[in-house]
């Protein structure tokens, strides 16, 4: 399908060196944008302890949280997609906006997150990693919470300064999956995010 066949929309970076350049967004079913007031306080909770850290965003889409962890200062970013749609916008985004410090993974994130975590432990540096699956109330993603949670479980190493996920409000997540030990909350309508961290970290 050709891209001017697609219906899209645009949303701005809110901070940092990018700001105000424009991510477009394909209106897809697959593929949706997190809204500006979450990003805007993901972003006021992680502040400046993203600086100079690596972000990984899992079910990338756009790549709205990526780019702009980039924008305020992140060193690197990693997108994971397989949608084909979402995943030629994506390249497209971090063309525009910062393809020097981006590397995207065409696929499913659940076969090919070890192979990253894996160089990401070897490197140790600090790395924030961010989930925003498909809501569950989509055909066949029922269990897409749980494979989820299976695959944070496998994020315990120190290198790790955070994990948070977006989900839908009425999903409730553990507390503890494994390691990682819920610390924050926060509700926006439909979304939520959970923020976690190996227990025992900064406290």
């Amino acid at each position: 399908m050709a891209k001017d066949k697609i219906k899209y929309f645009k949303t701005p970076i809110i901070a940092g060196k990018y700001k105000g350049k424009n991510i477009e967004i394909p209106a897809i079913n697959t593929t949706r944008s997190s809204k500006s007031i979450l990003r805007e306080s993901l972003f006021n909770s992680i502040a400046y302890d993203v600086v100079n850290c690596n972000f990984v965003e899992l079910f990338a889409g756009s790549g709205s949280i990526g780019l702009e962890a980039l924008s305020r200062g992140a060193k690197k970013a990693y997108f994971f997609e397989k949608n084909h749609i979402a995943h030629r916008l994506l390249k497209d985004n971090i063309n525009n906006i910062d393809k020097e410090n981006s590397t995207i993974f065409y696929g499913d994130a659940f076969e090919l997150f070890d192979s990253l975590y894996n160089k990401l432990k070897e490197s140790k540096e600090c790395t924030f990693f961010y989930f925003d699956p498909p809501f569950s109330i989509r055909d066949g993603m029922e269990d897409i919470y749980d494979k989820c949670i299976n695959l944070i479980a496998k994020i315990k190493d120190p290198f790790v300064s955070m994990v948070i996920v977006e989900h839908m409000t009425d999903i409730e997540l553990p507390d503890k999956i494994e390691k990682l030990k819920r610390f924050k909350y926060k509700k926006f309508g439909k979304s939520a995010l959970s923020y976690y961290r190996l227990e025992g970290k900064y406290e």
